[in-house]
């Protein structure tokens, strides 16, 4: 092969193989923020070209609570935009039931908290987001900072606070003493979603449904919330985001519930064109306001 040839080609290989690597730099997986027992828990960070000081969005996934994988970030094209964005998992409902999955969300803020200054991004200000169950979680997350009993302690770091700034929530169920009336299927019968997180029917266990339920955990000072639900989600009713929507005005706080017409149970609608610029907006919005 002609020596000049051979120059070129390795020069080629050492770039491409530089570029690969910034490029997965960036794209930091599976790292550990607890263990319990011997079930591992990680997350996976998306950084943004300019990590330093950047603001940190937390993504919860969906699943029912028993299945799904961190795996499936709906907001990693948020780096694209300047902030990091950490994909979380937690323990699914075959493994452990509510309060653990929360317990394992908190653990996994107050982790970033204390590793920040490692990988550069902001954490006095969090928002967290999810899909489905994951918007579950991240609605409770919101409002339910400095509940001793939904707080928890996976992964240590119990000097750091586990509160958030703002809160997305694409299509989860907030109130679980409304779905044992209104979708009882998934919420009271025996092997649904909801039966199985919380180790009985809703309409059975009524105290612990409540505890589930952001929407019976709002107070006067839970950070900004912004909804988006489908009108014909036949798997999570659009009454679980009105209901939460309801109980934020009547108390004066900030949130926009952003139906989609015609739209079920997720899809790329809902993280596309305008639902995109909503949130981007809505972050700009919020975190201005606590800078």
């Amino acid at each position: 092969m002609n020596p000049y040839l051979i120059r070129v080609t390795i020069v080629i290989n050492f770039y491409l193989l530089n570029l690969c690597s910034a490029e997965t730099a960036k794209n930091i997986k599976d790292i550990e923020f607890a263990k319990i027992k011997d079930h591992s828990l990680k997350l996976d960070l998306y950084l943004p070209e300019k990590t330093e000081k950047s603001a940190l969005v937390v993504w919860i996934h969906g699943g029912g609570w028993q299945k799904g994988s961190k795996k499936d970030c709906k907001l990693d094209w948020l780096t694209e935009h300047g902030y990091s964005v950490a994909s979380i998992s937690y323990r699914l409902s075959q493994v452990a039931k509510f309060p653990a999955q929360l317990h394992d969300c908190k653990g996994a803020i107050r982790w970033l908290r204390a590793n920040s200054s490692k990988y550069g991004f902001e954490t006095t200000h969090i928002v967290v987001a999810g899909s489905s169950a994951g918007g579950h979680l991240a609605a409770l997350i919101g409002t339910t900072s400095g509940n001793e009993q939904l707080e928890g302690d996976v992964g240590g770091n119990l000097s750091q606070p586990s509160s958030v700034s703002a809160i997305i929530d694409y299509y989860g169920p907030t109130d679980f003493i409304l779905r044992s009336k209104t979708q009882p299927s998934r919420a009271n019968e025996v092997g649904s979603v909801v039966y199985n997180l919380l180790g009985g029917g809703a309409d059975k266990k009524v105290e612990l449904a409540k505890l589930a339920s952001a929407a019976h955990h709002v107070t006067n000072d839970d950070p900004p919330l912004l909804i988006f639900h489908g009108d014909e989600d036949k798997t999570v009713l659009i009454d679980q985001s009105e209901a939460i929507t309801k109980v934020y005005k009547s108390k004066g706080l900030s949130v926009q519930m952003n139906v989609l017409s015609g739209k079920k149970h997720g899809g790329a609608d809902f993280y596309q064109g305008e639902n995109r610029q909503r949130v981007l907006k809505f972050l700009d919005e919020v975190l201005k306001a606590k800078s």
